[in-house]
């Protein structure tokens, strides 16, 4: 691939891949990252400040001057994806030996930021992609990875995460697609609903009921299966059209007796469900990152607006009333930027981030809400009219809450390792 991070991923090594709180000392025996010498930093290393500066060139030259055209048709931004796919902005976590960069999450998520601070439309399209590689990266034996992974680096393909059903989206114990073991194959029956990239997808992550006994807990219930999409008897529904992000690629996807093969099990039979929840631990910190680039534009295109659109004799940023908006806007950028950084450097470190990883995903994702809100309030009835920018961010905002566990499963979570903790502290 040839790719503008690529080439400084390859000229900048080894240097820091997981900044915010610790950097590489020269000359450190382990090559390991090592306390810095002020116990915390928030520097980015010099690799990820090309990777956003990469990113937010692209985001506002190639994205923003498109992003309201595949808002009102609702195409998939094809053309975007391939700039970013030659640029190397997508694919970044795929190991080296499948020819990715291997890059870390703290390093996602800075570009994935800067994406999103173009269209979150074209981010999710992007981000499904690590959403699906994510099951192959942490289960997939190398086979698995350099056949499916790897072929991602050598042309722009997507893929798709087959989780969700009509029935089973927060509970997701309660999906009824079925894969039966037939001799050396496995037969899938089913139905998937909101799969982002369902249609352009070249393969799927897909969960399915392997044990018959419905008593069967579901840490033992479930197997992961690559799935390539061009399968007989896959069939893919229509592109629904959601109140925001509509050029991300969204359907129902059925499974009427399809084959796959043993070799394409994920781990081993029943340990799907673990699989499929320990890729959020990585990819929340990502999806938490897309709410803070929504929530920065928000703030930039209402305190823009705010200087030039006067009241009263003077710009409507000196009346108080707005001041304060813009203030707590800002208060919310930063700090959802530092709990995503923190959730993101957490795993980075080899360490269990799912506590992290809630609290970034639940809070970037009400204050994406709250700015976008807050700007189509500063904004007047021009934030109400979609000539302007505000109206489409606080319809793309809303998914934030919902996608990949909702606030309030978020909330369930955090409460669960609060109290866990708490309980075997005291």
């Amino acid at each position: 691939m040839a790719s503008l991070i690529r080439s400084v991923t390859l000229r900048l090594r080894p240097a820091v891949q997981s900044a915010c709180a610790f950097s590489t000392k020269p000359g450190a025996a382990s090559g390991e990252p090592q306390p810095s010498f002020g116990g915390i930093s928030f520097e980015l290393s010099p690799e990820q400040l090309e990777f956003q500066e990469t990113a937010r060139k692209f985001a506002r030259e190639e994205i923003i001057p498109k992003a309201a055209h595949y808002d009102k048709t609702g195409e998939y931004p094809w053309d975007l994806v391939k700039k970013a796919w030659n640029l190397g902005l997508i694919n970044s976590h795929i190991p080296e030996h499948c020819g990715g960069m291997d890059l870390g999450i703290l390093d996602c998520t800075t570009i994935t930021e800067e994406i999103a601070y173009g269209c979150t439309g074209v981010q999710t399209a992007i981000e499904a992609n690590s959403l699906g590689q994510m099951p192959v990266i942490i289960a997939g034996n190398k086979e698995q990875q350099k056949k499916y992974l790897g072929r991602m680096t050598e042309e722009p393909l997507m893929c798709a995460y087959c989780v969700t059903e009509p029935v089973a989206g927060s509970d997701v114990a309660g999906i009824r697609t079925k894969a039966e073991k037939k001799g050396d194959d496995y037969v899938l029956n089913g139905s998937k609903m909101w799969i982002t990239n369902g249609s352009v997808a070249n393969w799927y992550f897909v969960l399915a009921r392997t044990s018959s006994d419905p008593k069967m807990p579901a840490g033992k219930a479930f197997t992961g299966f690559i799935v390539d999409a061009n399968t007989p008897g896959i069939t893919v529904g229509r592109k629904e059209w959601n109140m925001g992000q509509r050029c991300s690629d969204t359907r129902g996807i059925t499974f009427e007796d399809v084959v796959v093969p043993k070799e394409n099990v994920l781990g081993t039979e029943g340990i799907g469900f673990k699989i499929a929840m320990g890729a959020f631990d990585k990819t929340r910190p990502p999806v938490a990152a897309g709410a803070v680039g929504l929530a920065k534009r928000a703030l930039d295109e209402a305190t823009k607006y705010s200087l030039e659109r006067q009241t009263m004799g003077k710009p409507i940023c000196e009346h108080q009333a707005v001041a304060f908006m813009l203030a707590d806007m800002t208060i919310g950028v930063e700090t959802a930027r530092m709990a995503t950084q923190r959730s993101a450097w957490e795993i980075d470190q080899g360490r269990r981030n799912t506590y992290f990883a809630s609290i970034a995903k639940a809070y970037a994702a009400d204050v994406a809400n709250k700015a976008a809100a807050d700007a189509v309030q500063i904004f007047g009835g021009n934030g109400f009219n979609s000539e302007y920018p505000v109206e489409k961010l606080m319809r793309d905002a809303k998914i934030y809450q919902i996608y990949e566990g909702t606030a309030q499963i978020q909330r369930l979570i955090i409460s669960r390792e609060l109290l866990a903790a708490a309980k075997s502290k005291w």
